[in-house]
């Protein structure tokens, strides 16, 4: 296939349940997800379209929700690289996907992002129960996140990797990384 359009006609088009799946917002849905997820990957890219996937990690819904088109998520103090907001620098757009251990499902967020200090973090309101962090804890500023897509994405790639397969995470807790095959 030599175009994206190509690729969809041959295929029969974009499916009808993807086809009204992304919204500018978070429903009540994709909200109470974004609340309950502990886990998240973001990618961002310079000016150049060189990429970075980060993974971040927290209490369920240390990514806070704002409001249905706003997200704040904590910067806590790690190796210190700064890839992804150096990236922010020239190119203000992430894509996040949000993960629950045990749901096969994801939630899907695009947008733009705003470094903002990290007295954000504890002075702008959330919705829902948002943990509250600790004027103690090491954060080192925060990303203002502006909603430009939102929407859950399927569960094949959880089910074809089998990602939460308890034998399988119980075996691997026992092993270390030098005891992985090439």
């Amino acid at each position: 296939m030599s175009s994206v359009e190509e690729l969809r006609k041959a295929l029969g088009g974009v499916h009808p349940l993807a086809a009204n799946k992304v919204k500018d917002h978070l429903d009540p849905h994709t909200m109470a997800f974004v609340q309950n997820a502990p886990f998240a990957v973001m990618a961002s890219s310079d000016e150049k379209g060189n990429c970075d996937a980060s993974p971040k990690g927290g209490e369920p819904g240390f990514i806070r929700v704002l409001d249905d088109r706003t997200l704040l998520m904590p910067d806590f103090s790690g190796n210190r690289l700064f890839q992804s907001f150096e990236n922010f620098e020239s190119n203000a757009k992430a894509g996040f996907i949000f993960m629950i251990p045990g749901f096969d499902v994801t939630v899907r967020i695009n947008g733009q992002v705003e470094p903002v200090d990290k007295s954000t973090i504890f002075d702008e309101p959330a919705v829902g129960d948002s943990p509250l962090f600790s004027k103690n804890a090491e954060i080192v500023q925060g990303l203002r996140i502006r909603i430009e897509e939102a929407y859950f994405h399927c569960p094949r790639s959880f089910e074809f990797a089998d990602l939460w397969n308890t034998k399988r995470i119980r075996e691997n807790k026992n092993r270390s990384i030098t005891s992985l095959k090439r």
